[in-house]
C-alpha cells in the first residue's frame, strides 16, 4: 500500500521517531495527524511539517476517539503508527527493601502497552470499513524495543510493557486478518531520540560502542525508513522486526 492519499495517525508525533515517520509519511503524500501530549510541542511541530496535532493521552479513551476522528476526517485512516511511551529505570530492591512503587511499575506499563492497544483497539474499527487498497484496509505499525528481550538492570516495568506489544503484535494480526488489517511491529535498539541525546555525550558515546554495526546509534530516518517498507510491503504482518545494527544489551 503506497501512503499517498491515506490518512496516517501517529502517536507520539511531536518529537524523536514519531516525529521522523510523520515527515516521511507526509513525503510520501499522506496527510497526517500527529497525537501527543497538552504539553507537548505537537501544535507547533504539526504546523512547520504540515500535519494536524490532535493533543491526546494515548491511555484515555476520549482523547483517542478525538484523535482518530481527527484523522478520519482527512480521508480514510489506512495508516497508524504507535509510538508514544515513557522510560522507566528502577531498580525492584533498594537498600531498605522494595524500591519500585507499584504505582510507578501500573504507570509505565499503562503507557506503554495499555495506550498502545488502546489505539489499536479505537483506530481499527474505522478502518475496518476502508475499501481496500492492494489487498490492505490499513496497516498498524508499533514501537517495541530491544529492552523486550534484553532488558537489563532497572528496566523491570519497561521491558514488561515493550515485551507486551510484542506479545500481543501476532494475536492481532491474526485477528484482524479477516479485516484485512496487518499489524506489525518494530523493536529499535539505540536510536538518537530526545531521551538518549539528553545524556552525557561520554554516556552517548559508550552507547554508541555498543553496537556492533553500524556502530553508532540510529538515525531516526532509519526508523522512518522501515516503516515505509512495512507500509508499503503486503506480506509483513504478524512480526516483530528487530532494528538495532546486532546489539545484544549487557545487563547494565
Amino acid at each position: 500500500m503506497h501512503p499517498e492519499g491515506c490518512s496516517a495517525l501517529v502517536t507520539g508525533g511531536a518529537s524523536g521517531l514519531g516525529l521522523a515517520i510523520a515527515r516521511r509519511l507526509i513525503d510520501e503524500g499522506a496527510r497526517v495527524v500527529i497525537c501527543d501530549l497538552p504539553r507537548s510541542d505537537g501544535a507547533e511541530t504539526a504546523r512547520r511539517i504540515g500535519a494536524v496535532f490532535a493533543p491526546a493521552d494515548v491511555t484515555e479513551e476520549a482523547d483517542v476517539r478525538a484523535a482518530v476522528r481527527a484523522a478520519t476526517e482527512l480521508g480514510p485512516l489506512r495508516i497508524v503508527v504507535n509510538c508514544a511511551g515513557v522510560p522507566d529505570a528502577t531498580k525492584v530492591l533498594g537498600r531498605d527493601g522494595a524500591a519500585t512503587p507499584l504505582a510507578g511499575f501500573t504507570r509505565t506499563v499503562t503507557a506503554n502497552l495499555i495506550g498502545t492497544f488502546n489505539v489499536i483497539r479505537l483506530a481499527a474499527e474505522p478502518m475496518a470499513g476502508n475499501q481496500p487498497v492492494d489487498g490492505d484496509r490499513g496497516v498498524i505499525v508499533c514501537t517495541s524495543s530491544v529492552a523486550a528481550t534484553d532488558g537489563q538492570i532497572g528496566q523491570a516495568a519497561y521491558t514488561a510493557a515493550k515485551a507486551g506489544v510484542a506479545g500481543m503484535t501476532l494475536p492481532i494480526a491474526r485477528e484482524f486478518a479477516q479485516h484485512a488489517i496487518r499489524v506489525v511491529t518494530v523493536a529499535p535498539g539505540m536510536f538518537e531520540t530526545p531521551l538518549l541525546l539528553g545524556l552525557p555525550e561520554a554516556a552517548q558515546r559508550s552507547l554508541a560502542r555498543q553496537v556492533p554495526h553500524p556502530s553508532r546509534m540510529g538515525d531516526p530516518a532509519e526508523f522512518a525508513d522501515c516503516v515505509a517498507f512495512i507500509v508499503r510491503n503486503p506480506m509483513v504482518n504478524g512480526e516483530t522486526i528487530r532494528l538495532d545494527g546486532a546489539i545484544r544489551m549487557a545487563p547494565k
